[in-house]
C-alpha cells in the first residue's frame, strides 16, 4: 500500500499510531518519490547477504500449539500472548553462537521514540552473545525516506546522527506546523533537506549526497523491505529475537517489560538453541 507525505509534521506525528494500516493525512506528491526509490533500488541492488532473508517465502506466525519446537515459555512470559513463534524460524546474519535481536523501527514513530531511551541503556550491558541490530520499516514513501536517510548515516559511519534525526523529527511540537520531518514533496527536496541536517553535523553535502544513492545504500533498502515482508511488519517498533520470535511493547507489557523479555528469549535461544 502506497503512503504518501503527509500535509503537516505536526499533522504526521499527531496521528501516526506506527501501524502500516493507519497511515498519515497525505500528499500527491510522494507517489512519486516511492516510484523513483523502488526505481532506483531494483536497478542497482543484488540479493540479500548471505544468512539474512531473501524475501523468497514469508514466516508465518504461529501460536505455541503450532510448533514442534520446545518454547521459552515460563510463569512471566507466554508464547501466543507475550510473543509470537515465527515459523519456520528464519536464518540471520548474526556470527556462530549469537544470537541476533532485531528492531524493526521508523525514525517517526513516537513509540520507538519513546522506546529509545530503554535500548541505549540496554546496549550498554549487553551480553557478548547478542548482535543487535536495527531495520528501518518500508511501508511507502516516508517510512522510505526515512530508511534511505538511515543507511545513508550508516554508509557514511556517521551512527551518531541517528539519534540526532530521531530528536530532530520528535521536537516538531516545539516548532512550527511548517518545519520538516526531513521528507520533501519530491525526492530533491528530501535530499537538499536531510543533506541539510547532515551538513549542520559535520557531513559534507557531497558526501552525503555520494553515499545517498550508493550500491550499499540501495542493497540494505531492498533487504528491509524483504525483512518487512517475511516476519509481516506492522507496526513499529516490532523485535524480532533469532528469527523466531516476534514481539512488541504492548505484547510485553511496557517499555521496561519488552528489554526484560528481549533477555529471557535471547538467554533462552542461547542455551538452548545455538548450543544444539
Amino acid at each position: 500500500m502506497i503512503r504518501q507525505l503527509a500535509l503537516s509534521a505536526v499533522a504526521v506525528l499527531a496521528l501516526c499510531a506506527c501501524s502500516s494500516r493507519q497511515p498519515p493525512p497525505t500528499s500527491s506528491s510522494a507517489a512519486s518519490q516511492a516510484t523513483a526509490a523502488s526505481a532506483s533500488a531494483s536497478a542497482n541492488n543484488t540479493a540479500a547477504q548471505p544468512g539474512t532473508s531473501n524475501g523468497a517465502s514469508s514466516a508465518s506466525i504461529r501460536s505455541a500449539a503450532d510448533s514442534p519446537l520446545a518454547l521459552p515459555a515460563s510463569s512471566q512470559w507466554q508464547p501466543g500472548v507475550n510473543y509470537d513463534v515465527v515459523s519456520p524460524a528464519q536464518p540471520t546474519n548474526a556470527p556462530p553462537g549469537k544470537v541476533q535481536v532485531m528492531e524493526v523501527f521508523w525514525l517517526a514513530c513516537p513509540h520507538c521514540y519513546a522506546l529509545e531511551p530503554y535500548i541505549r541503556a540496554w546496549r550498554k550491558t549487553l551480553p557478548s552473545y547478542v548482535q543487535f541490530v536495527r531495520v528501518p520499516v518500508m511501508w511507502g514513501p516516508v517510512q522510505q525516506a526515512h530508511a534511505r536517510l538511515f543507511y545513508t548515516l550508516e554508509a557514511l559511519g556517521r551512527n551518531d546522527l541517528i539519534g540526532k534525526a530521531f530528536q530532530y523529527i520528535h521536537a516538531l511540537e516545539t516548532r512550527t506546523g511548517s518545519e520538516s520531518i526531513l521528507v520533501g514533496s519530491s525526492p530533491g527536496n528530501t535530499l537538499r533537506m536531510q543533506e541539510a541536517f547532515a551538513a549542520k553535523n559535520g557531513v559534507s553535502a557531497a558526501a552525503f549526497a555520494s553515499a545517498y544513492g550508493s550500491f550499499d545504500v540501495n542493497t540494505h533498502l531492498q533487504q528491509a523491505e524483504e525483512i518487512q515482508q517475511t516476519y509481516e511488519v506492522d507496526s513499529t517498533p516490532t523485535i524480532i529475537v533469532d528469527g523466531r520470535y516476534k514481539t512488541n511493547p504492548e505484547m510485553a507489557g511496557g517499555e521496561q517489560q519488552l528489554i526484560e523479555l528481549i533477555d529471557f528469549l535471547a538467554k533462552w535461544d542461547h542455551e538452548h538453541v545455538q548450543r544444539s
